[in-house]
């Protein structure tokens, strides 16, 4: 796992700055400047300039095989096609210091988030409630909870966690003097909402036996009357230049939730290839960190269900949609002013929000499923036992649930960060409401806690809805959006 920037290792510092980080503790700055190997690399920006560092960390397993999460039904790999990488931003402004990071993933628990935010802490002197952790969600990356506990799995949650902390470090340890610019490009064709009303009398049984829904997730081509919501089409970017004027990094939002087809291989899916065609769309050498953070895209994939697309052979449409994903992006900068003093912020809250408990009848229905599994009965429909399973979970879940959120201040662009795959219209209202010029939300950031659909969509029904998909009370959403908005009016100053 060596710390990665644009795909190679730099140079024998950083080289031995990794060697520190894996032996199992990582160093404090102080250690760091002891040993040599910060101090000839550090260049401060004048007082009250930003000043900010890059690094990306190599976190593909090295160990297998392991099952990958985002299906019901895990494959298991025994190989990558391409890297993983946890890639990290940290900008300064000689009072608050702030870390940006984007981890191929497909999501990463609260607790391993917080046990890397801690050792990145001790060890670069940035709070941990300044930094943003978030999951691109591709579904071709192994569990990060070591949900199996085989050893292969417990050897990538400790790589995962070191991975993680230690590109915040390196990151942090390299200041230089930056400038900051913001914008956001159109990309329509590629997001659909994939929830859809379907024709009268032809809505499927859920897992639960009903048939109450009256939106169905992915439906197919048949029996299509609209979608149930919009989409986002917005390719946000926060770009950096370093002190001489070249990019050094680019931290971008794209509602969509992965593209996939990735030949059961590990994969950081579009948000990798991204990473490296946007460093061709802007010239940069191989210093350079480009980053795609997922927006809100609980309900939106890249599937037309009213176009059927050509076949296609594994990785193929992860490259078209990371190719106009980056066309997107580039064009997003053209014309924007660079600015070496902005205001920056970011704060945190925890939220303490309802579980929503099963009914007695949920509970028996889960118990019969799982009673007419286990003597061989053939289950239908086929999702049955996996939410039985899930149901008889959620009833141990406890009354409550603790969740951070936190919004960012980057000059007039503010981000907000959710810990759920939240849906569309939730990032769509926070950046109507927002007090600032341009705002994008980041989901899955430091933590997943499962869907965050609104209470109108909750209404509707469907997959991301359904009890135990969904786990917090139907009123999350108007909750967590209320909090956000005042985070941000704070950080505005109003």
């Amino acid at each position: 796992m060596v710390p990665q920037f644009g795909g190679v290792a730099r140079s024998k510092r950083e080289a031995l700055v990794t060697n520190a980080l894996l032996s199992g503790t990582i160093p404090d700055m102080r250690t760091l400047l002891i040993l040599g190997i910060v101090c000839g690399s550090m260049s401060h920006a004048p007082a009250g300039e930003l000043e900010g560092g890059v690094a990306a960390v190599d976190i593909t397993p090295t160990k297998w095989p392991l099952h990958l999460r985002g299906s019901f039904r895990p494959q298991l790999a025994t190989s990558a096609h391409d890297p993983l990488m946890s890639r990290a931003l940290v900008l300064g402004d000689g009072e608050t210091r702030l870390a940006l990071v984007v981890v191929d993933s497909c999501m990463v628990d609260r607790d391993l988030l917080d046990r890397a935010k801690a050792r990145a802490a001790k060890a670069s002197g940035i709070p941990a409630d300044k930094m943003l952790i978030s999951s691109t969600h591709t579904h071709s990356a192994p569990f990060a909870n070591a949900s199996n506990g085989t050893p292969e799995e417990l050897a990538y949650q400790a790589q995962l966690e070191n991975g993680i902390a230690s590109s915040i470090v390196v990151a942090a340890m390299s200041p230089q003097a930056v400038s900051v610019a913001t914008g956001g490009s159109p990309l329509s064709e590629e997001v659909f909402n994939r929830r859809w009303f379907l024709e009268e009398g032809t809505m499927p049984t859920n897992p639960f036996g009903e048939t109450t829904d009256k939106v169905k997730m992915n439906p197919g081509s048949k029996h299509l009357v609209k979608p149930a919501g919009p989409t986002d089409p917005e390719v946000s970017v926060l770009a950096v230049k370093d002190r001489r004027g070249k990019p050094l990094s680019l931290y971008a939002n794209y509602s969509l939730h992965y593209v996939g087809n990735t030949g059961g291989e590990v994969s950081a899916d579009y948000f990798g290839e991204f990473a490296s065609l946007i460093r061709t769309r802007l010239r940069a050498s191989e210093s350079f960190v480009g980053m795609l953070s997922n927006g809100t895209s609980g309900d939106i994939n890249n599937i037309n269900f009213r176009r059927r697309r050509p076949p296609r052979q594994p990785f193929e449409q992860i490259k078209v949609v990371a190719s106009k994903t980056a066309d997107a992006a580039y064009r997003a900068l053209e014309g924007v002013d660079y600015q070496k003093r902005l205001d920056l912020g970011m704060v945190e809250r925890e939220l303490t929000l309802r579980v929503r408990v099963p009914t007695e009848a949920q509970i028996a229905h889960a118990r019969d499923v799982l009673r007419r599994e286990e003597v061989g009965e053939k289950i239908v429909p086929g999702l049955a036992p996996s939410y039985a399973r899930r149901m008889m979970s959620q009833a141990k879940l406890g009354a409550m649930l603790k969740v951070p959120v936190q919004a960012v201040r980057i000059g007039d662009l503010a981000i907000c960060a959710i810990p759920f795959e939240t849906l569309v219209e939730i990032g769509l209202e926070l950046k109507e409401r927002s007090p600032f010029a341009d705002a994008f939300t980041v989901s899955l950031a430091n933590g997943g806690f499962g869907y965050l659909p609104t209470p109108k969509q909750h209404s509707y029904g469907g997959y991301e809805t359904w009890l135990c998909t969904n786990k917090v009370e139907k009123e999350s959403s108007e909750i967590i959006v209320k909090n956000l908005l005042e985070m941000l009016a704070e950080l505005k100053g109003e």
